[in-house]
C-alpha cells in the first residue's frame, strides 16, 4: 500500500520554494510530535514512505523533505547554496513555517551532515536524532566510488532501463533486492518528462558543488558536533553491515560518545539502509519512546 501524504511547501530564507511530504498521524492516534526526515545527496522524500507508514501508525507526524534542487523543491540559481549550512537553514525555516518548536531528525547520508550542522547551530530544535550510515569520517575510496556515477549525464530512458541502471549502481549495497525492489528504487529516483521518458530527479549542480576534500578537512569539527549532539539528546546511529561510507569503527566511536547514544547494524545492506528493515525500524521506534 502506498503511504498517503499531503504536499507541504515553504520558502527558504533566500526565496526558494521547497517541498516536503507531510504524513499525518494515523487516525485515532494521539499526536506524539514531529519527525523530519532528510535524504541523501541525490535522493528525495519518497525514500521515507515506508518508514513514514510505521511512524504515523505510532502517532508521529512525519515531514520527509526534498532538499533544495531535488524532486519537488526548486533548483537554486546559485549552486554554491547546495551545502549543509544552507540545507540546515532550510530545516529551520520549515519548522518555523509550521510553528514547530522541536522535532526528531532522521538523516540519511548527506542528511546526517545536515542534522549534525543543524545541531551545531540550533541545538534547541532537535529532540532526538537518527544518523543513518554516515559520520564525521568518510573513507576517500568510498567518496571516489560515488563520484564515478553521481551527477554523471544519463540519456533519457524508459522504466526498464532506469531499473537496470539503479541495479547496476546499487546491487553491491542491496544484494537481496528483487527486480521489483529495483523498479521501486528507480521510480523514486527518476521523474517523467513530457515525452514520457525518465530523467534523474535532481539538479546536477548538487554534485558539482560537493567537495570531498572539504569533508575530509572538517573531520575534527564534525566530531565535536556529534559529541555535542549525543551529549544533549538521544541519538541512534544506523549502519549498513556492508557499508563503505560508515566504517564499523567510526560507527562504534559515534555511539560511544555518550550513554544516550546507541548503534544498530542492519545485516546484508550497504549504503544506505532504507530504514524499513526490521532492525532499523525497531531501533527507531525504541528511540522515539525515549523522546519527551
Amino acid at each position: 500500500m502506498t503511504q498517503s501524504y499531503d504536499d507541504l511547501y515553504w520558502n527558504s530564507n533566500d526565496g526558494l520554494r521547497l517541498h516536503a511530504r507531510d504524513h499525518a498521524p494515523a487516525a485515532g492516534q494521539s499526536p506524539r510530535g514531529t519527525v523530519v526526515c532528510i535524504p541523501g545527496l541525490t535522493r528525495n522524500a519518497a525514500d521515507f514512505d515506508a518508514l513514514a507508514e510505521t511512524l504515523t501508525a505510532a502517532g508521529w507526524r512525519v515531514l520527509a523533505v526534498d532538499l533544495r534542487g531535488r524532486a519537488g523543491s526548486a533548483r537554486a540559481p546559485d549552486p554554491t547554496s547546495y551545502n549543509p549550512r544552507a540545507y540546515a537553514d532550510d530545516m529551520v525555516a520549515l519548522l518555523r513555517s509550521q510553528n514547530i518548536a522541536k522535532a526528531v531528525f532522521i538523516g540519511t547520508s548527506l542528511g546526517v551532515l545536515v542534522t549534525i550542522t543543524l545541531a551545531s547551530r540550533t541545538a534547541e530544535l532537535i529532540a532526538a536524532a537518527v544518523l543513518n550510515d554516515a559520520g564525521p569520517k568518510v573513507p576517500r575510496e568510498a567518496l571516489a566510488r560515488i563520484g564515478k556515477y553521481a551527477g554523471k549525464p544519463l540519456p533519457p530512458m524508459d522504466l526498464d532501463q532506469a531499473t537496470a541502471y539503479a541495479e547496476s549502481i546499487g546491487k553491491a549495497s542491496f544484494p537481496r533486492f528483487t527486480t521489483e525492489d529495483w523498479r521501486a528504487m528507480a521510480s523514486r529516483s527518476f521523474r517523467q518528462r513530457d515525452d514520457g521518458l525518465l530523467e534523474l530527479d535532481y539538479d546536477p549542480a548538487v554534485i558539482r558543488t560537493t567537495r570531498p576534500w572539504v569533508l575530509w578537512l572538517l573531520r575534527p569539527v564534525l566530531w565535536r558536533a556529534v559529541r555535542g549532539l549525543t551529549s544533549r539528546v538521544p541519538v541512534l546511529v544506523v549502519r549498513g553491515a556492508l557499508s563503505d561510507i560508515l566504517p564499523a569503527d567510526v560507527a562504534q566511536q559515534m555511539a560511544a560518545t555518550s550513554p544516550s547514544a546507541s548503534l544498530v547494524e542492519v545485516p546484508d545492506v550497504g549504503h544506505a539502509p532504507t530504514l524499513s528493515e526490521p532492525e532499523a525500524r525497531d531501533a527507531i521506534l525504541a528511540l522515539l519512546e525515549r523522546v519527551r
